[in-house]
């Protein structure tokens, strides 16, 4: 994507080796032509709309029900990134998940009321600032909103499609599985406001499984371009149709991004499961998960709450797969 401004961009050699900073004004355009001649993907990022505090019930591991613990926590965790990947892939510009809206700290009504919003008020704890925003955030990388080329929802819970109001140019994506829970009676009760997300103008694309023949134990995803590169696979558990996202970079550590089917990298690796969904799901895609980490060595896992994400992330681009 080409940059009107000055543009300080990060080069590093193809192994990994050698890191350089350099003003990329007139040449950016030509540099990711030259990426792309053998890897589709230019870079991934991450930016944080915000950050969340959660019950440590919530992360996990945890043997009590999600409604004793919930009714019954006193404490929270230290603040957690609410985060949104950012790949630059040469059919154009791809985040996946789109963080939480700042309507929801400074709209009174942006929560339901009643029953429901004392369980979303006893679930989670917001705080974002002005500069926190999906906007904001793309600023800082060079990009604008309408430079995104498709918006992957992991889930269509609040902090993950909390961008879609500033996504009216991109295409939506999401799995078919999700999008019919959503729909079902008593959303808001099961973490999904409608309201907020078939907003008028949106591009959804749902997806549904289809078969592979590379990636096991999973066998079947979505590719998103159809070149490898970014492949959706089924992650259900957190919510019915959770979506992970498998980023494979020629000689570079591939990356799973896998939304809130854990809330920290290391837990995932132990086999713990968080807190709340369904159990038996999550333990079914927390075991695929590690089984794809010993098929794919080097296999670093992102997730959207994980404090230590970013800088897992920049570990990965370090190392030559």
């Amino acid at each position: 994507m080409c940059q009107s401004g000055p543009v300080l961009t990060s080069i590093r050699s193809p192994a990994g080796s050698a890191l350089t900073i350099v003003d990329t004004t007139y040449m950016s355009c030509n540099l990711i032509a030259m990426t792309h001649d053998n890897d589709p993907i230019a870079n991934v990022s991450v930016l944080s709309t915000g950050s969340v505090r959660i019950r440590p019930e919530h992360v996990g591991p945890t043997r009590k029900n999600t409604y004793v613990w919930l009714a019954t926590s006193r404490r929270w965790t230290a603040p957690r990134p609410i985060n949104v990947y950012v790949i630059e892939h040469r059919d154009g510009l791809v985040l996946f998940d789109t963080g939480q809206d700042r309507a929801s700290v400074t709209d009174p009504d942006y929560f339901p009321g009643g029953v429901n919003g004392v369980i979303y008020d006893r679930l989670a704890r917001f705080e974002i600032g002005r500069e926190e925003t999906l906007s904001r955030g793309l600023a800082t990388l060079g990009h604008r909103p309408s430079d995104v080329h498709t918006a992957v929802v992991s889930h269509l819970h609040q902090d993950h499609m909390g961008g879609l109001p500033e996504l009216a140019g991109a295409e939506i994506v999401v799995s078919e599985e999700e999008w019919r829970s959503m729909r079902r009676p008593l959303a808001a009760a099961r973490g999904f406001l409608r309201d907020h997300i078939e907003l008028p103008g949106l591009r959804w694309r749902r997806v549904t499984p289809e078969p592979l023949d590379d990636v096991a134990p999973f066998a079947d995803g979505h590719d998103l371009f159809g070149d490898g590169s970014l492949v959706l696979l089924p992650t259900p558990g957190h919510t019915p149709g959770s979506l992970s996202m498998l980023v494979r970079r020629p000689g570079r550590a591939p990356l799973l991004l896998v939304g809130d089917l854990t809330y920290d990298a290391g837990l995932l690796a132990a086999g713990e499961i968080p807190g709340v969904g369904n159990k038996s799901q999550l333990r079914r895609a927390v075991a695929d998960v590690n089984a794809l980490r010993d098929r794919l060595p080097g296999l670093t896992v992102l997730a959207a709450h994980d404090p230590a994400a970013a800088e897992l992330l920049a570990s990965a681009d370090s190392v030559a797969a």
